[in-house]
């Protein structure tokens, strides 16, 4: 009698996963230099090219760049705009903007990618609850990145880290609907994908070994969004405003790690 084989995410060697983070440190440094500079009146273009000098200095190559045509070294995603805002000189930055950076380099042939909310100035009480909210659902995703777990565990942990910020700042916050992490390792989006919501138990199987990008985002507002005609800029279509975390992520006999890590 046959037995089929049970479906695993892809993993890496431990010198493989050395070398994703060697990648992801780049992309880490990188979100760290944006950070430090996003001051009012400076453009989101301005933020690009700070972090495409710290890619390259590094001797690592954006991932971003080039990717299906798109022009940036990050997505500079502010306000309303969940994910994949152009870098432009027409976007300036403003007291109290809420900035969502999401980065990606590739350094001797492996891709580090991670992405950071953060505030321009002091930000509202909501805008700074859902930027926490976000950071702690990527959280509980990265905790049950364990060996043994199946791909949907990490989707309801998502969800489950969402519903308890939701209690926490007693207030709703919208999963956006459709987006998500994915696999990783020589190319940037790979198998599976990740969905921030779901059920348990489904899916491929987590070993040691398995990459993953981590990415949750959530509104406070509506799960609905829209892509604008630059065919590339995702914005909530209530205007409430959008948060984005990520990190990749490796699942290892002791538990998780954090292949983008970065000093804050």
């Amino acid at each position: 009698m046959g037995f089929r084989k049970r479906k695993r995410v892809p993993f890496r060697s431990a010198g493989e996963l050395d070398a994703m983070a060697a990648a992801g440190a780049v992309v880490g440094a990188a979100l760290v230099a944006v950070r430090a500079v996003s001051k009012p009146g400076v453009t989101t273009l301005d933020l690009d090219e700070v972090a495409e000098s710290v890619i390259r200095e590094a001797g690592a190559v954006p991932s971003f760049k080039g990717y299906h045509g798109f022009p940036g070294s990050i997505c500079s995603s502010v306000n309303e705009v969940v994910v994949h805002g152009i870098p432009s000189a027409d976007v300036v930055l403003a007291e109290g903007d809420l900035v969502s950076i999401d980065c990606g380099a590739v350094l001797d042939g492996w891709h580090g990618d991670s992405a950071w909310t953060f505030g321009v100035g002091e930000l509202s009480q909501a805008d700074a609850e859902l930027s926490e909210a976000t950071r702690l659902s990527m959280e509980a995703g990265i905790a049950a990145m364990v060996d043994g777990a199946r791909l949907t565990d990490i989707s309801h942990a998502i969800e489950l880290g969402t519903r308890a910020a939701e209690e926490k700042f007693s207030r709703p916050f919208g999963i956006v609907d459709g987006y998500g992490g994915h696999g990783i390792g020589r190319e940037m989006h790979m198998d599976p994908f990740l969905a921030n919501e779901g059920a348990p138990g489904k899916g491929p199987l987590l070993v040691i070994g398995s990459t993953l990008a981590i990415e949750p985002m959530l509104t406070l507002g509506t799960v609905d969004t829209t892509v604008l005609s630059d065919d590339w800029t995702v914005v909530t279509d209530d205007g409430s405003r959008a948060a984005h975390w990520e990190h990749t992520v490796a699942v290892t006999a002791d538990g998780p790690r954090i292949l983008t890590p970065r000093s804050e």
